[in-house]
């Protein structure tokens, strides 16, 4: 191959007046030559002839490779890292190969509290089979992964979430969906975004049963366990006796809810409503509505303020508003009540809670700010997320921001008990690599700082930190944080308990899993006098 560092040099001998040689070097596809005085006349021209041939077809060789190359990078380039699976889809971010029914897991740390009843479920992506594409960590088929406690017992189950998407391609033994995040790269994922297309006009894919993963989060509302993904409508789901996990089917509130379903709906403890949006690449970009406590979902309330499309991952509720990237009448039946406020350099992935103040002239946000949140989707490492504390004025529109937290904090929860009303603490996920959690930190939101923390060790790792609060709990911080543990210096996965009130949130009990649990996203602890069993 000839390039610019390869010389290719031939030598000759020919008459000349000067009886003189000539030296040709090829250097980048360019003839040099020099006179080099000869002692001796010789005839070498075959010699040159011959080289020149060689030459010349090693030039081809090189140009066809090159023309190869090129139209192989055009059809499939070389992947980015965040879409790599083999970059993508290592260590304890890789798959689990199948789903487990469920297993007894003995506690081998501590004692398992016999107040802790009911199951935590946790929801994450898990490919069903190794994609030959590009992959996003966040695409994925979501698969539950719960454990039952019981009067000190536990017992530890996976399942995948039966969406429509997941059973026709499972039965196919392919991927026949496109995936939104990764599908975009090449010729070849083009070619199969037209295959699909193709197969929803011949009737073997029908859009409007959806094609989401349910991949992101589980809640309780109007009487459902949900699997939720915000590309598509949740999915209800129940407990077994046994501890196992089962699909309901896609929830479409009666045929009033359309399209999808943001992944962190909120419900208001006390009058059990669930408030939540949808996001859409056409007008109106961001739709917000309400489903009541008996699940009769409400009118639309389009927000046409919106003049570009906006991915809105998460939002908040108050007494008498709601907040995402503006304030809303909580029961606004149009998008004409909106205030904005101006709040430079704020992006809220998640939003902790949000609270008025007893005047009502103040709203207080709590979020983690994700700063160089353009990294998000591709150098997530890259994106720092500082705790922030928001107060908005909403008589004379001033903003005053108070950092909580410097350090790197996601993926928090608080006493569900306190949603959309004042709280005093959150628990909060510190981790480099979300949703890569290597300890918990508990923020004083009153005194603005932390109080406690738990640091994993070397090479442990958590998800999300769940509050759960004790049975009969007076106090807010009265109950404990669980999370699911991976160790990866042995492999193995366990689900911790900690107490919430302690100094150091110390372990209360620690059960061995019966195999490890990739990383995820959200989860819930549904409490076993609740009557969601199948």
């Amino acid at each position: 191959m000839i390039s610019s560092t390869t010389f290719f040099i031939y030598k000759t001998t020919i008459p000349t007046p000067s009886n003189y040689s000539l030296t040709f070097t090829f250097n980048s596809n360019v003839v040099h030559y020099c006179s080099i005085p000869n002692k001796k006349k010789k005839m070498l021209l075959p010699l040159f002839i011959s080289s020149t041939i060689i030459g010349a077809v090693e030039l081809l060789q090189s140009s066809l490779s090159f023309f190869s190359t090129s139209m192989i990078n055009f059809i499939n380039p070389p992947l980015h890292p965040s879409v790599d699976p083999s970059h993508v889809l290592t260590g304890n971010f890789a798959p689990v190969d199948s789903e487990l029914p469920p297993t007894a897991s003995p506690a081998v740390e501590g004692e398992l509290p016999q107040s802790l009843n009911g199951t935590y479920i946790r929801n994450g992506p898990n490919p069903p089979r190794h994609p030959h594409g590009p992959h996003h960590l966040f695409e994925g088929d979501g698969m539950l992964h719960a454990i039952k406690l019981s009067d000190g017992e536990a017992t530890f189950c996976s399942r995948y979430v039966r969406t429509y998407k997941y059973d026709l391609e499972n039965n196919h033994g392919f991927p026949i969906f496109p995936n939104i995040l990764s599908s975009f790269y090449s010729v070849v994922d083009l070619s199969r975004c037209a295959i699909a297309i193709y197969r929803v006009l011949k009737g073997q894919i029908d859009p409007r049963k959806g094609f989401g993963l349910a991949n992101t989060s589980v809640s309780l509302f109007s009487n459902n366990l949900f699997a939720l993904g915000e590309s598509d409508l949740p999915y209800a789901i129940c407990l077994t006796e046994d501890g196992d996990i089962e699909t309901i089917g896609r929830h479409d509130f009666d045929g009033k809810a359309f399209m999808n379903i943001t992944a962190h709906p909120k419900i208001d403890p006390k009058t059990g409503e669930a408030f939540a949006f949808r996001c859409s690449p056409i007008p109106p970009y961001v739709t917000f509505f309400c489903i009541d406590k008996k699940g009769s979902k409400q009118e639309d309330v389009p927000i046409f303020s919106m003049v570009n499309p906006t991915f809105v991952h998460d939002f908040s509720v108050t007494k008498q508003y709601i907040v995402f990237s503006e304030v809303l009448g909580r029961y606004s039946s149009t998008g004409t009540g909106i205030k904005w406020f101006e709040v430079a350099g704020f992006n809220a992935m998640h939003v902790i809670n949000a609270w008025e103040e007893e005047d009502d002239e103040e709203i207080i946000l709590v979020a983690p700010n994700a700063i160089s949140i353009e990294n998000l989707f591709h150098n997530i490492e890259k994106v720092h997320f500082s705790l922030e504390k928001v107060r908005i004025n909403l008589r004379n529109g001033s903003v005053t921001r108070t950092t909580l937290s410097g350090k790197k904090l996601e993926m928090g929860s608080i006493n569900p008990t306190y949603m959309g009303k004042k709280n005093r603490y959150a628990y909060m996920g510190i981790g480099d690599m979300i949703p890569k959690m290597s300890g918990v930190v508990k923020i004083d939101l009153e005194l603005e700082c932390e109080v406690s923390r738990r640091v994993y060790g070397d090479g442990r790792f958590g998800g999300e930190p769940m509050f759960v609060a004790k049975d009969g709990a007076v106090e807010e911080d009265d109950g404990y944080i669980v999370t699911y543990m991976h160790d990866e210096n042995n492999g193995a996965s366990r689900f911790v308990v900690m107490d919430a009130k302690s100094q150091t949130l110390d372990v209360v009990a620690a059960v061995k899993l019966p195999r490890r649990v990739p990383y995820g996203f959200h989860g819930l602890f549904v409490r076993r006098d609740l009557n969601q069993m199948c």
